[in-house]
């Protein structure tokens, strides 16, 4: 397995997969802030060369969160289809790609292929991809979901109402549902990233749109995207 790549006579070097993986991304301040994003747009593409020259079994052979102590990486290493698996671990990421793309490939076709890959390789592949890419690939297939409204349609668009708020003040946040709501937006989601990450505001936040939702009879989900202790903890208090 080669981790490196030389790009106008630099030689570039990742320590892992996962650093590979972390670097292939497009810019992102997270990224940056959390120290794992490549520095310069050569390093991106030295990272995504690399990426692009993976196995599909490379990939799997070394998750980002070890098997050993994650319980969603042994369900999803656990739950492949070894079968398919086996037809597609010597492919390269690159290859992978092309796959998908071609003109020939049809819904169940990578339906079939989805069930042989861990989170890494699906990550992978798509960090190789377009805007166009990702589209196209999508289109190929349906996936139909529904809660309080249908999403995934064929010929129809859903959106996530999303009324950011600076400090998380619920009058403006409503202000911006409101806003948001009569533009027919939010369909398929309500729903915020707090600034705050504390049971108190988390409720606030949740009640205020809950009570918007019922006010109004809008069928549709209603989510704040706290930490999962803190949504917990609000569940827990009522």
């Amino acid at each position: 397995m080669n981790l490196s790549a030389t790009l106008s006579g630099k030689t570039y070097t990742f320590r892992s997969v996962k650093d590979v993986l972390a670097k292939a991304s497009e810019e992102k301040s997270g990224d940056h802030l959390a120290g794992i994003a490549a520095e310069t747009a050569l390093e991106r593409v030295a990272a995504k060369y690399v990426l692009s020259n993976l196995l599909v079994k490379d990939l799997r052979e070394n998750p980002v969160v070890p098997y050993e102590d994650d319980e969603v990486t042994r369900i999803n290493q656990d739950g492949l289809d070894e079968a398919m698996y086996e037809r597609i671990k010597n492919m390269t990421i690159a290859e992978l790609r092309e796959h998908i793309l071609d003109y020939g490939m049809s819904e169940e076709g990578i339906k079939a292929i989805g069930k042989a890959l861990t989170a890494e390789t699906v990550a992978g592949v798509c960090k190789l991809m377009t805007n166009l890419d990702l589209i196209y690939a999508a289109n190929k297939i349906r996936i139909e979901a529904t809660c309080n409204t249908t999403i995934g349609k064929r010929g129809h668009l859903s959106t996530r109402l999303q009324p950011n708020h600076s400090t998380d003040n619920v009058e403006g946040i409503t202000a911006s549902l409101f806003e948001g709501l009569s533009y027919g937006c939010g369909d398929a989601l309500l729903g915020l990233n707090p600034v705050n990450d504390t049971v108190s505001s988390l409720a606030e936040v949740l009640k205020r749109f809950d009570e918007v939702k019922n006010r109004f009879e809008i069928p549709t989900q209603i989510c704040v995207l706290g930490h999962i202790t803190t949504q917990i903890e609000a569940v827990r208090r009522g």
